[in-house]
């Protein structure tokens, strides 16, 4: 069985004391490739570097909306020269947040903007950030259209998520659905067709239920896994074998 853990921030300090362990539990644990999200422009060389140490892990380069404040100018206009240079797996992770009080939503605006254009210039998957967003993110992506890629840690609805899938997008899924009470996620993972389903960690954050409290890694993809056939009715290796496929059409389509 192979898992695909779809986002996960392996490079940040959390994972410094221990990184090759987490890597060889992930790999215990049947989690065979990871995609690696930036989250700021000074990320992108560790993400690199980590990358071309390891064939499993893939890498995507972006600047995270809930970073906002920090991303200069300069590192917006340095993407697409370093998207030509380091050819990645995806763009991102980029999006819109409009949870967190006090980010600039315009700075957002304009910065999301620009990953989508870059995505659409460079042929590549967007890595989606949306947090009271979503409907604003399915307009901009409608706006320029031919798109792919992945809404993570998805909290929309299922008729936002619809919309999503015509336009080519996928759902990540992660620790939040096994806590009990996220039923309106549940309930979206029970009625949708597999083919638009990922499943990912977040690592080191959103932990399972079973893991709340502790730093979070992606060998707890097989929990994720495993409450998603659970609440399908599904054999698990079923779930893996779909999203891992799916995962790998999104992000290694020349395989």
């Amino acid at each position: 069985m192979k898992l695909f853990d779809s986002h996960c921030h392996l490079d940040v300090d959390a994972f410094t004391g221990d990184r090759p362990e987490v890597i060889s539990r992930a790999r215990a644990a049947g989690v065979v490739e990871q995609l690696i999200p930036a989250i700021d422009a000074a990320s992108w060389p560790v993400i690199r570097d980590l990358c071309a140490s390891d064939v499993g892990l893939l890498p995507a380069y972006g600047l995270h909306p809930v970073f906002i404040a920090n991303h200069s100018a300069d590192n917006l206009a340095a993407l697409p020269r370093w998207l030509e240079q380091h050819r990645p797996a995806a763009v991102g992770e980029c999006g819109l947040d409009f949870f967190i009080e006090g980010l600039d939503a315009e700075a957002q605006r304009v910065c999301f903007q620009r990953h989508i254009e870059l995505a659409k210039e460079f042929d590549l998957p967007l890595v989606i950030h949306a947090r009271r967003a979503v409907d604003e993110v399915i307009q901009r992506l409608r706006r320029i259209g031919g798109l792919r890629g992945v809404v993570h840690s998805y909290s929309g609805s299922i008729e936002q998520a619809e919309q999503l899938w015509k336009l080519g997008f996928c759902v990540g899924i992660g620790g939040p659905l096994t806590y009990p009470r996220a039923l309106k996620l549940r309930r979206m993972v029970i009625q949708m067709p597999i083919e638009h389903l990922l499943l990912e960690t977040d690592a080191p954050d959103q932990p399972d239920v079973q893991w709340r409290g502790q730093r979070n890694e992606p060998a707890r993809l097989l929990e994720i896994a495993a409450c998603v056939a659970a609440l399908r009715g599904e054999a698990i290796d079923s779930v893996a074998a779909a999203t891992y496929a799916n995962s790998v059409r999104l992000f290694r389509p020349s395989v």
